[in-house]
């Protein structure tokens, strides 16, 4: 799907009290940026925030961070948050495969991948967020006790992400190729596609995986 560029997008991030301008300097002190060293989860690939901040006001007692790349995708999240008082959510615009230069070994609790990207091409596999090439970038950043999270509707890239996942040495601890209608529903909280997709009766997959 084609974005449609807003204008002065990147300025109006730029100059944002939501958004953290140079994170690399953040690089092993989040702590302190959030004034508290509570768990860090983070979302790679946001959207438009449904999610990650639905998360942040149900549990005060972690810290969120929601990466989106895409600056028009951005600047809709940072709408919704200037309605909000949550104090525990900073956003990033970067690519995924900067995240070792912004967090240190160990620094994230919790990854979540909601609905990215397919790149449906086998050429372009390496751009999907559950490649080995991303794959090694979560190991680095990962705690040791740390776990990742990965929904989608895209059948075939669940497939790959299931296969993926394990020959990067993870563990798959819990899969469903149909959340809706299994254990792993309890307690899940939607994306802006998903809740579009549910109401289409769309089967939504969901993985969880361990070092």
């Amino acid at each position: 799907m084609r974005l449609r560029h807003i204008r002065d997008a990147e300025e109006k991030i730029a100059s944002s009290p939501y958004v953290v301008q140079e994170p690399q300097k953040e690089k092993g002190s989040w702590a302190e940026r959030f004034g508290k060293k509570d768990p860090i989860e983070i979302e790679v690939g946001m959207g438009k925030g449904r999610f990650i901040m639905e998360l942040a006001e149900s549990h005060p007692d972690k810290n969120y961070i929601g990466i989106e790349r895409y600056s028009s995708v951005l600047l809709r999240a940072l709408e919704k948050r200037g309605q909000t008082e949550l104090t525990n959510i900073w956003f990033l615009c970067v690519d995924a495969g900067e995240l070792t230069d912004i967090f240190e070994k160990g620094e994230v609790s919790k990854i979540y991948l909601n609905f990215s990207d397919p790149w449906p091409k086998d050429r372009h596999a390496k751009r999907r967020l559950t490649s080995p090439r991303f794959m090694a970038v979560y190991d680095q950043i990962l705690a040791a006790d740390g776990s990742l999270e990965f929904k989608t509707d895209n059948e075939a890239l669940f497939r790959y992400s299931l296969e993926s996942i394990a020959a990067c040495g993870w563990k798959i601890c819990s899969h469903t190729f149909d959340l809706y209608h299994s254990d792993m529903a309890k307690g899940n909280v939607m994306t802006e596609y998903e809740a579009k997709f549910a109401a289409e009766g769309k089967k939504i997959c969901r993985l969880t995986a361990l070092r």
